[in-house]
């Protein structure tokens, strides 16, 4: 593998992550708790689709193929994204939205925090742009946890529920393979086993304000960066791509 056909791959990674959970945030789009709440998390989503449309952008002009940010979304198949598994986990109640983003956000604040220093000046201007907007998003669910988990009995006991139920998709995000080696070696991006521990005191540091255990490292999943996900994707992909594939000659 070529430095050139990794970055491709990790560009892919970042933006589908982004894309995936934006789609998600969208799903909120008028059926927000409070109307407060409603326009946040619609806005966080508008955030994940300009951080989708950079990487996806620049993922097609490094391959040189001509495909767009809109074919890079729309005319992939399920085993051809590379999002990570927490970003397409359903939104379920709003206990299971803040939780999700917590553990997402915490970790892509520190990845483009190490990324900003990237040696491919896209990615450090990406990530430095990115994590203005991704502080904003930790800080938001994670007050949401805390106020849900140190909250009433019944708050605290749904969102430990939420927690316990989406840890097992927690290790997939740090998984690495042969991308990953090429482009540390490149200065490009960093080991994610250095970003581990930072992600591990930020979720503690909430959990402990939230009064809630952290769960018991099990059975963990795996694969996303393989291409291999959970069949939730595929219904989502169905949803968010239908438009393009049905009219796929059509100007907006």
């Amino acid at each position: 593998m070529t430095v050139n056909e990794a970055l491709i791959n990790y560009c892919l990674r970042l933006g589908d992550s982004s894309l995936i959970l934006g789609q998600r945030m969208a799903e909120w789009c008028s059926n927000g708790p409070i109307l407060e709440e409603d326009i946040a998390m619609s806005n966080i989503g508008l955030d994940l689709f300009g951080q989708a449309r950079t990487m996806l952008t620049y993922s097609g002009e490094l391959e040189g193929k001509g495909r767009t940010e809109n074919d890079l979304a729309y005319k992939r198949l399920e085993r051809e994204f590379f999002n990570n598994l927490l970003s397409e986990r359903p939104n379920g109640h709003f206990g299971d939205t803040v939780v999700r983003n917590l553990l997402h956000s915490a970790f892509y604040l520190h990845l483009y925090t190490a990324l900003s220093e990237s040696s491919d000046s896209t990615i450090a201007a990406f990530a430095t742009k990115s994590v203005k907007e991704i502080t904003y998003h930790l800080r938001h669910s994670a007050e949401w946890v805390v106020r849900l988990g140190d909250g009433t009995d019944e708050s605290h006991e749904k969102v430990q529920q939420s927690l316990n139920d989406i840890w097992e998709y927690t290790a997939d995000i740090f998984a690495m393979n042969e991308v990953d080696e090429i482009l540390i070696l490149e200065k490009i991006t960093v080991d994610l086993n250095t970003i581990k521990p930072l992600w591990n005191k930020t979720i503690d540091e909430v959990f402990e304000r939230a009064t809630l255990k952290r769960p018991e490292d099990s059975f963990m999943q795996k694969g996303s960066i393989e291409g291999m996900h959970s069949e939730v994707l595929g219904h989502l992909l169905s949803e968010m791509q239908f438009l393009p594939r049905a009219y796929p000659d059509a100007k907006w």
